[in-house]
């Protein structure tokens, strides 16, 4: 009799745990949410030293522009250098976020576009020149 019910233990444990999951804890695909998407954008797109640059992140999720995201800020650095400089993006509307700075130097640079919005954090990054 022990052998029979450690028996019906055993494959009562094993059609459990080979079960489909289609209780509410089962994820599907079409249940998530769509990846926040960020461009980043220089204009003039041919920068010169002590001249004003717009940069914007255009923030999409799907084909939808998100106007409401709950944090863009920009990270400058020079190529070389350890120094960085953070600031924060006004919002355009539209899915555009901008800032408006002025590079003193010329050479090669890096921004970061640190992005959250709808649950989601993204830190898309681009290489440019600041010329004489």
């Amino acid at each position: 009799m022990k052998k029979i019910m450690i028996g019906l233990a055993v494959l009562l444990g094993l059609l459990a745990g080979c079960s489909n999951q289609s209780g509410s804890n089962a994820t599907n695909s079409s249940d998530m949410p769509q990846e926040v998407k960020v461009a980043i954008k220089l204009v003039p797109e041919n920068i010169q030293v002590n001249e004003k640059a717009k940069i914007e992140a255009i923030v999409t999720q799907g084909k939808e522009k998100v106007s409401d995201a709950d944090e863009v800020k920009f990270e400058f650095w020079k190529s070389g250098q350890d120094k960085h400089d953070m600031l924060k993006a006004k919002n355009e509307g539209k899915g555009v976020y901008s800032i408006t700075k002025t590079f003193k130097e010329n050479g090669q640079y890096f921004v970061t576009a640190h992005v959250t919005a709808r649950d989601m954090h993204t830190m898309p990054n681009q290489k440019f020149t600041v010329e004489k």
